[in-house]
């Protein structure tokens, strides 16, 4: 029962770690990397857009939405 308790815990230590410090440390880092794969994936992709989404701290890569389609979200950089 006690290894039981202890590998759940480790694997819940190692999930804290990858969701929260797997990030990049500032909005400016986020935003760099984000317009920098959109100069790279905007010759295999049309309509391509990057927006900074407040609520959830993170710059959004996304393809427009044609013909009334929503958009797609194509990468999150989140920080």
């Amino acid at each position: 029962m006690k290894i039981i308790i202890a590998s759940m815990s480790l694997i819940l230590l190692v999930i804290g770690y990858l969701y929260f410090f797997n990030g990049y440390k500032s909005a400016f880092e986020a935003d760099q990397q984000c317009h920098y794969e959109l100069r790279l994936k905007s010759d295999e992709l049309e309509g391509l857009g990057c927006d900074h989404d407040l609520e959830t701290n993170q710059w959004i890569l996304y393809q427009k939405g044609i013909n009334d389609k929503p958009s797609q979200v194509i990468e999150r950089y989140r920080y």
